[in-house]
């Protein structure tokens, strides 16, 4: 019924850069919340960073002023932009969403398949 489609991951040195992307669709009828979660190894799955309703948005603690997050309403798509990467923000980043799907009352989360972040030393 609903895909996330993410993709921006991948290797880069500290200090460095990168956008993550993530871009749902399907029957899809709005999407209140959107936002970003990483999982490293051995660690629990934690929240990066969210926007509610386009507008309102949530940091960790540890990547405020370095990330931010930003979202296409037109085309359901939501962005992460990551700067002053460090070896402690390596992890796969996972987007999810809060939606309503057309015809069923209620709201659902759905998960991407994960991208991995990796920033060296």
């Amino acid at each position: 019924q609903v895909q996330l489609v993410e993709s921006g991951g991948g290797l880069v040195q500290a200090g460095g850069s990168l956008r993550l992307s993530c871009a749902a669709s399907g029957s899809i009828a709005s999407i209140n919340v959107m936002g970003w979660y990483r999982q490293a190894p051995g660690k629990q799955r934690e929240l990066v960073a969210r926007i509610i309703s386009g507008i309102s948005t949530n940091y960790a603690d540890s990547v405020k002023g370095r990330f931010t997050i930003s979202r296409d309403n037109a085309n359901n798509t939501v962005r992460l932009q990551m700067n002053s990467l460090k070896p402690e923000d390596t992890a796969v980043y996972y987007c999810t969403a809060d939606l309503r799907l057309i015809g069923l009352p209620g709201t659902y989360r759905y998960w991407g398949q994960g991208t991995q972040v990796t920033v060296s030393s």
